[in-house]
């Protein structure tokens, strides 16, 4: 199948693991939004880390804009292929389309390096 129009690069699965440990330990230690609605709040207040977006959002309009705003105001996001696994990892019972890590907490280092990771796959991509 292929990749939704709005997913603008692949991420490699070790980095989608690094990303499900990192919102585990904010989820913990620190402060996460989730949700589409709260994650675009978090995006134009400026007060994100990272933005989590999953890839099999359906329609996939409800994510569609949240790259373009990250992008705009220079938030790191990445994408993961399931809500479904978002959602579990965010420790609810339904899907997440979307999530935003505010404060990292123990998480920082993982963060970090996974923002790290982000701009370098986006930099092979263009």
């Amino acid at each position: 199948m292929s990749k939704p129009y709005y997913v603008k690069f692949e991420t490699p699965g070790d980095l989608v693991n690094a990303v499900y440990e990192a919102i585990r330990l904010s989820m913990q230690s620190g402060k996460v939004r989730k949700g589409t609605n709260e994650t675009t709040k978090a995006i134009e207040r400026g007060n994100s880390a990272l933005v989590v977006i999953a890839e099999d959002v359906e329609p996939p309009e409800v994510v569609a804009h949240l790259p373009i705003l990250c992008e705009e105001r220079k938030a790191p996001y990445i994408f993961v292929p399931s809500k479904q696994q978002l959602g579990v990892t965010l420790g609810i019972d339904v899907g997440s389309a979307a999530a935003a890590i505010l404060d990292p907490g123990e998480a920082q280092n993982i963060v970090e390096q996974v923002v790290t990771s982000i701009a370098n796959v986006k930099n092979k991509r263009e």
